[in-house]
Protein backbone atom coordinates (compact mmCIF):
# COMPACT_ATOMS: atom_id res chain seq x y z
CA UNK A 1 0.00 0.00 0.00
CA UNK A 2 1.26 3.42 -1.06
CA UNK A 3 1.01 6.50 1.07
CA UNK A 4 -0.31 9.12 -0.06
CA UNK A 5 2.06 12.44 1.61
CA UNK A 6 0.01 15.52 -0.25
CA UNK A 7 -3.54 16.25 0.07
CA UNK A 8 -5.48 16.54 -3.40
CA UNK A 9 -5.74 20.94 -2.54
CA UNK A 10 -1.72 20.96 -2.34
CA UNK A 11 -1.73 19.90 -6.03
CA UNK A 12 -3.90 22.44 -6.91
CA UNK A 13 -2.01 25.22 -4.73
CA UNK A 14 1.09 24.39 -6.43
CA UNK A 15 -0.64 25.42 -9.54
CA UNK A 16 -2.09 28.30 -8.36
CA UNK A 17 1.69 29.53 -7.15
CA UNK A 18 2.86 28.54 -10.59
CA UNK A 19 -0.06 30.22 -12.85
CA UNK A 20 0.44 33.92 -10.71
CA UNK A 21 4.50 33.27 -11.12
CA UNK A 22 4.10 32.73 -14.91
CA UNK A 23 1.19 35.32 -14.96
CA UNK A 24 3.57 37.79 -13.27
CA UNK A 25 7.03 36.60 -15.58
CA UNK A 26 5.45 37.03 -18.90
CA UNK A 27 7.10 39.96 -21.60
CA UNK A 28 5.00 42.31 -20.63
CA UNK A 29 3.48 41.33 -17.37
CA UNK A 30 -0.31 39.93 -17.39
CA UNK A 31 -2.95 41.47 -15.33
CA UNK A 32 -5.49 38.63 -13.95
CA UNK A 33 -7.97 40.43 -16.92
CA UNK A 34 -5.45 40.01 -19.60
CA UNK A 35 -4.88 36.26 -18.62
CA UNK A 36 -8.45 36.15 -18.32
CA UNK A 37 -9.14 37.36 -21.95
CA UNK A 38 -6.48 35.36 -23.46
CA UNK A 39 -7.53 32.21 -22.15
CA UNK A 40 -11.21 33.24 -22.70
CA UNK A 41 -11.58 32.60 -18.59
CA UNK A 42 -14.10 35.49 -16.30
CA UNK A 43 -11.54 37.50 -14.24
CA UNK A 44 -13.01 36.57 -11.20
CA UNK A 45 -12.58 32.71 -12.54
CA UNK A 46 -8.57 33.33 -12.79
CA UNK A 47 -8.83 35.50 -9.39
CA UNK A 48 -10.30 32.59 -7.97
CA UNK A 49 -7.87 29.91 -9.42
CA UNK A 50 -4.90 31.78 -8.18
CA UNK A 51 -6.50 32.68 -4.68
CA UNK A 52 -5.14 29.86 -2.00
CA UNK A 53 -7.98 30.95 0.34
CA UNK A 54 -10.89 29.17 -1.74
CA UNK A 55 -10.88 25.58 -2.94
CA UNK A 56 -12.62 26.30 -6.01
CA UNK A 57 -10.96 23.45 -8.18
CA UNK A 58 -10.70 23.93 -11.96
CA UNK A 59 -10.26 21.25 -14.87
CA UNK A 60 -7.11 20.05 -16.46
CA UNK A 61 -8.57 21.49 -19.59
CA UNK A 62 -9.08 24.86 -17.74
CA UNK A 63 -5.09 24.32 -16.85
CA UNK A 64 -4.31 24.20 -20.52
CA UNK A 65 -6.53 27.47 -21.17
CA UNK A 66 -4.26 29.21 -18.71
CA UNK A 67 -0.75 27.55 -19.86
CA UNK A 68 -1.28 28.31 -23.84
CA UNK A 69 -2.03 31.88 -23.09
CA UNK A 70 1.06 32.08 -20.69
CA UNK A 71 3.34 29.92 -23.91
CA UNK A 72 4.40 27.88 -20.74
CA UNK A 73 3.80 23.71 -20.86
CA UNK A 74 1.24 22.16 -18.62
CA UNK A 75 4.09 20.58 -16.44
CA UNK A 76 5.39 23.69 -15.35
CA UNK A 77 1.98 24.66 -13.23
CA UNK A 78 3.30 21.11 -10.69
CA UNK A 79 6.60 22.28 -10.83
CA UNK A 80 7.50 22.12 -6.57
CA UNK A 81 9.61 25.36 -5.37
Amino acid sequence: MTLIKNTDNHYYNVARRNIRKYRLEATPKLTQQQLADLSDLSMHFVSEIESTKKEKTFSIATLGRIADALNVPLSKFFEED
